[in-house]
């Protein structure tokens, strides 16, 4: 379904449902007192609330430090213990985005943190099926980003939470009746449109909805020649009917990127630290075409929505539903150096003469030079003609869910008393199949028979999951003490289309985890006002994940992959300051590593060398986070962190067993920096408003050996706003802002993943322009 009928259609569902539950609208005149609004110095980095983990959300400013354009993943990049890396500058490019967090990361190898959307699970963050927040979420309709560091809430629902869950949460509607329209222009061809309705409380006094359209795109920083876009539909609905409190939002993404590719050594980096060593021409030499940019592509088309109803009851007790919907559609793309040979042809080969699809089975070899009648020939040979494949993946996933809440609140005569629990069921299938087709001429461009010569592998993955919790919360005076269980129980399928019979092909797996113990305590004085003491302890899960069961059979899948967090700190939270101190400690064992396997030289395009995965050992970190903000007047406020984080490797116990896998006991975590440092700066008044940040990064290692060592950086992000009264009354509710991103356009080695890393993006300067009717 096209981006014009998604819209045309939700909009209209949307409109009617209002309109069937509701009254007429009040007449509401456009406001323009929103800038006051959306400038508030909004200080809540620190999170109390009696809690007994460490926690933090993203502020206003730290979303002003980022352009429009740029993806939401990036506002979080400077609370504590976070480190955010994109080979995009914009963050259009999945397949090099990273997010690490005390150690643990999500990248392209690893999916380590839990990401929900407004409390509910995204899936996972795997390239291959996975969504990241920013296919949800758009910048513009974002609220706070909460970021559970370590032993997180109990309550969270992700498979992936092994150190800790990131929330990203949606705005609700405005109160007032609104419309808005943004536009966004800047480097590397970027340019971004948006426009949002705000209905504003409708006659009934409790009925309110937004809808949003937003389009954008951009090139690559390198050499310019991608073809990045990005279309976004959304709306959310809050009402009170029935005597429950009712909120709907869905989104719609339709995504076309570019990706970028590692190097692999620092000698290459120092060559040029200004190429990735993609190209931007065709040749029509396959050698080189296979890293032609635009054959390097990441399609996806992503649908998200919910139902919420939730209500508080006289007696205490506090009711709480969801139910959700999520379909992810899309391919990636490669262009391999040739044809795979996967008919005994007598003649000319098949697979370049087209027509014909095979449909799994081995391969015989490689076809590199044919003929003019489509016979294999040697590259020496009189009119060799070069060939060429454009290799898809293609990636789907449904995935229907239930979460269920509960909180009894109950007051005796020493103590208050929180009992709260839940229940949450998924049910999801993934299904990936590979097709390969013929370049036609390799001498022109890369267009390509539609009609597949070998489809490689069909196979789907259908998988449920079922967690309860069960929480006490109990409160003594000055303390708050938590005790809480859970469990999580996964059943995993794999399928193989074209082996359905297969048993080493087709099987299942049951993966339930032991109950689960999280607690702590938390200790606010009544002496000390603001200031709050804590401790807590969690035991996290990870269910083996459907990527292992794409390369493993029945009789050699490993254990599911564990942690345990421990955190102990304090905080204070005042009139004009606010900070943290948090000590933490975290084990993750049962870590899936990759088996070893013969070495293939360059990408293996076929995936011959794939050998599984074992239990690598795992992780041990421990280290300690600093933040505080400073309010030194109603315009100016200052906020700093400092993270201390180290975090090495354990072993198998097998020393054979981890040489041959490359496990190195004892080692650095690849990617994992010993020290960061923030400081920024935010200024507002009148009708200016303005921010400086800069992060430091300390060496980080690329390899498992570390013996190559991505050297620190530091980087400042700069923005300037005016409203636009200040230039004239007739823009009053017009406000203009600047962003510069690396403002001193500082080089360095940013995602790591896989042995390899991803260079920084240069200076990015983007304009932004939005208006409130």
């Amino acid at each position: 379904m096209s981006l014009f009928k998604m819209s045309l259609l939700a909009s209209a569902s949307l409109v009617l449902c209002v309109a069937g539950a509701t009254a007429q609208s009040a007449d509401n005149t456009a406001s323009n007192d929103q800038t006051e609004q959306r400038r508030e110095m909004d200080a809540i980095v620190v999170v109390g609330q009696a809690q007994t983990y460490s926690s933090a959300e993203s502020t206003e400013a730290m979303a002003l430090q980022q352009a429009p354009v740029s993806s939401i993943l990036a506002q979080i990049d400077n609370l504590p213990g976070v480190l955010v890396t994109e080979g995009d500058t914009f963050g259009f490019d999945d397949w090099s985005t990273g997010v690490a967090v005390r150690g643990f990361q999500n990248n392209l190898s690893e999916q380590q943190l839990g990401i929900t959307i407004d409390g509910l699970p995204n899936g996972n963050s795997n390239y291959g099926g996975g969504a990241k927040a920013n296919r949800y979420i758009d910048t513009q309709n974002a609220g706070g980003i909460e970021v559970s560091q370590g032993t997180a809430d109990i309550a969270s629902r992700s498979n992936e939470a092994l150190g800790g869950t990131l929330n990203f949460t949606t705005q609700d509607p405005e109160d007032e009746r609104r419309v808005r329209v943004s536009t966004s222009l800047g480097d590397y061809d970027s340019q971004r449109f948006y426009g949002r309705y705000d209905s504003g409380l409708l006659a009934d006094g409790t009925t309110k909805f937004w809808v949003s359209l937003s389009t954008q795109s951009a090139t690559d920083h390198i050499e310019g020649s991608a073809e990045n876009e990005r279309d976004h539909f959304a709306a959310k609905l809050l009402t009170q009917k029935l005597g429950w409190d009712w909120t709907a939002y869905m989104s719609f993404d339709d995504t076309q990127e570019d990706n970028y590719q590692r190097v692999w050594s620092q000698d290459q980096y120092e060559t040029n630290p200004h190429t990735d060593y993609l190209t931007g021409e065709w040749t029509g030499i396959p050698a080189i075409d296979q890293n032609y940019r635009r054959g390097w592509s990441t399609l996806r088309e992503n649908f998200f929505t919910y139902v919420r109803a939730e209500k508080e009851f006289d007696n205490g007790l506090g009711l709480k539903f969801n139910l959700y919907r999520h379909d992810n559609d899309g391919r990636g793309d490669w262009i391999p150096p040739y044809i795979v040979d996967v008919n005994a042809d007598t003649s000319a080969e098949s697979e370049v003469t087209g027509g014909v699809t095979n449909y799994g089975g081995s391969f015989l070899g490689q076809i590199f030079y044919v003929d003019a009648n489509g016979n294999a020939v040697s590259a020496d040979a009189d009119g060799a003609i070069a060939v060429q494949s454009y290799r898809h993946t293609h990636y789907q996933k449904e995935r229907t869910g239930l979460t269920a809440d509960f909180d009894w609140k109950k007051s005796f005569a020493n103590f208050d008393n929180t009992v709260r629990g839940g229940l949450w069921y998924e049910d999801a299938t993934r299904y990936e199949y590979r097709d390969w087709h013929r370049i036609l001429d390799t001498r022109v461009g890369f267009d390509y028979d539609y009609q597949a010569y070998w489809v490689q592998y069909n196979r789907e993955f259908p998988q449920t999951t079922f967690k309860w919790y069960l929480e006490d919360v109990i409160n003594i005076n000055d303390f708050t003490v938590r005790l809480g269980l859970k469990q999580f129980n996964n059943k995993i399928e794999r399928k193989d289309l074209f082996n359905p019979t297969d048993p080493a092909e087709n099987f299942s797996l049951d993966s339930e985890s032991d109950v689960l113990l999280s607690g702590g305590v938390s200790w606010a004085p009544s002496a000390m006002p603001g200031v709050e003491v804590f401790a807590g302890y969690a035991e996290n899960y990870k269910a083996i994940p459907d990527g292992v069961l794409e390369v493993i059979s029945g009789s050699g899948i490993p254990d599911p992959e564990t942690a345990e967090n421990i955190e102990v700190g304090v905080r204070y939270a005042g009139d004009r300051l606010r900070g943290s101190a948090v000590y933490f400690d975290s084990t993750f064992e049962n870590r899936l590593f990759p088996a070893p396997t013969e070495g293939v030289d360059g990408i293996d395009y076929l995936e011959a060398s794939n050998g599984g995965y074992i239990n690598g050992g795992g992780i041990d970190s421990s280290g300690f986070e600093l933040t505080g903000e400073y309010l030194v007047n109603e315009n100016l406020s200052l906020f700093t962190s400092y993270t201390y984080n180290d975090s090495t490797i354990l072993g198998t116990g097998d020393t054979a067993l981890d040489t041959a896998a490359g496990i190195y006991a004892g080692n650095v975590v690849p990617g994992i920096p010993k020290n960061m440092f923030v400081i920024s700066a935010d200024y507002q008044q009148d009708n200016f408003f303005g921010g400086l940040s800069t992060k430091w990064v300390d060496d980080r290692f690329v390899d498992l050996g570390n013996t190559w060592t991505a050297d620190s950086y530091a980087q400042a992000d700069l923005y300037v706003g005016v409203h636009g009264e200040q230039l004239s009354e007739d823009l009053a509710n017009v406000d203009f802002r600047l962003t510069v991103n690396n403002l001193f356009d500082e080089s360095y080695l940013a995602g790591i993943s896989g042995g390899g890393a991803w260079i920084s993006a240069p200076r990015t300067v983007v304009f932004t322009a939005t208006a409130d009717f």
